[in-house]
């Protein structure tokens, strides 16, 4: 038991990125980063700019879900439109973003390492890296921003109409002292993604596989050590520069914060863990799978078909399971060998889940956040209700699903890789 717990290979890599992201959150860089582009974009670009930030603040994990949505909703108001409009462009915006996005976050190793531990089930050594569905986040990070931001302008906000609600609030600009900070933190950032692109660059680098290529490569496999020191520059430059840092011991309590704040993650994996076991030693797993891919050959359905009903699964046992990563616990144990008997890669039949969990999962009573994102909703509206809140992210869910769907489609149907080195097919 304690082998399965300790020797479960996403517990380490989550936790090792976390260092990093939990120390930029909490020096206070990451959400002044959020409100200075959300307060920056011009007032039509606004609601675009909401929902990708929100899509880029699940770097934060689940603190995404406390900055984004309220800030949004003070954002609205000082424009002059709906809060309650500004709160929900938030709040799907954080939810679509745990299957797209710009960076790398805490969840890409976690569903990488579940998805290996899956693989051998079949004996197969693991090949899903954390940037295995890279290629195809930023794309559907861009497209459910298109959606997300048209949603809000043309139906969300219309269907509102104007506040007329009491509630009076302001927010303060970002000050010239967190401008500054973030100024220099950029640099830093700068300076260190340079050396590694020029690293990659130059003949025979360390960072190179031994034909000079960089799919499979050391940096690849070691790209959440690359992004925990990426992570500890940037906020070690703005903790310092804002004064948040003064030595060693203010570096180790941020970070033992952040620590703290994945106990209920941890908890989790310790039961992921026995089950992933379990299912090997006992082989339910290769039986199921197997004789499910005699069925699905059987019959004939083995196309893209099947990648839509396997999405529609997803998103319809997403209201009832919250959590990502252990839907994806139970379902990758079973679905990762049988559609590789298929002749699917399994980065992209982790990336088809992703799309399928991404897309209901602001629509579901049993998620703590859909409840706390109802009390910022409430701030304005006293009598709002949960099915308020659903009747207005209810067209963002199926938008979204049917956009990610068709996306999926057109890197299935053109063999367009979803990440480095991952294809569709194997």
């Amino acid at each position: 038991m304690v082998e399965n717990f300790t020797g479960f290979a996403p517990l380490g890599l989550v936790l090792t990125i976390m260092l990093g992201i939990g120390l930029a959150e909490r020096v206070g860089l990451l959400s002044a980063f959020i409100k200075k582009l959300m307060m920056a974009a011009p007032v039509w670009l606004v609601p675009y700019a909401i929902f990708f930030m929100g899509n880029f603040a699940t770097v934060a994990a689940d603190s995404a879900y406390l900055i984004v949505p309220p800030l949004a909703g003070i954002i609205y108001y000082s424009l002059g439109r709906h809060p309650i409009a500004g709160v929900v462009t938030g709040f799907v915006g954080v939810s679509s973003g745990y299957a797209t996005g710009i960076l790398i976050t805490s969840n890409e190793p976690l569903l990488a390492g579940i998805s290996n531990e899956a693989m051998a089930v079949l004996s197969l050594e693991g090949t899903v890296t954390p940037v295995s569905n890279y290629f195809f986040m930023i794309a559907g990070a861009l497209l459910c921003t298109i959606i997300g931001g048209t949603i809000t302008r043309k139906l969300t906000e219309p269907r509102l109409g104007a506040y007329t609600g009491d509630v009076v609030e302001s927010t303060e600009p970002v000050s010239k002292e967190e401008t500054s900070a973030l100024k220099l933190t950029g640099l830093v950032a700068f300076i260190y993604i340079a050396i590694l692109v020029v690293g990659m660059i130059v003949p025979n680098s360390f960072l190179l596989n031994e034909d000079g290529g960089l799919v499979p490569s050391p940096f690849i496999d070691g790209i959440v050590v690359y992004l925990l020191i990426l992570f500890a520059l940037i906020g070690l430059t703005y903790g310092i520069k804002m004064k948040r840092i003064s030595g060693m011991k203010d570096v180790a309590n941020y970070m033992g914060e952040a620590i703290g704040s994945m106990r209920n993650f941890i908890v989790l994996v310790f039961f992921i863990g026995q089950f992933t076991a379990f299912f090997q030693w006992s082989g339910i797993g290769l039986w199921v799978s197997v004789n499910g891919t005699n069925f699905l050959e059987a019959v004939n359905f083995t196309g893209f078909g099947l990648i839509i009903t396997f999405i529609l699964m997803t998103s319809l046992m997403n209201l009832v399971i919250t959590s990502g990563s252990g839907q994806w616990a139970i379902f990758a144990p079973i679905f990762i060998p049988m559609f590789i008997q298929l002749g699917y890669d399994p980065a992209f039949t982790q990336m088809a889940y992703r799309v399928g969990d991404s897309s209901t999962s602001m629509l579901t009573p049993l998620s703590a956040y859909t409840m706390i994102t109802l009390e910022f909703i409430r701030k304005y509206q006293k009598d709002a209700g949960f099915g308020s809140l659903i009747s207005l992210t209810l067209p963002y869910a199926v938008c979204v699903l049917v956009g990610m769907t068709l996306l999926l489609a057109i890197f299935y149907v053109f063999g367009i890789p979803v990440g480095p080195g991952s294809g569709v097919r194997l």
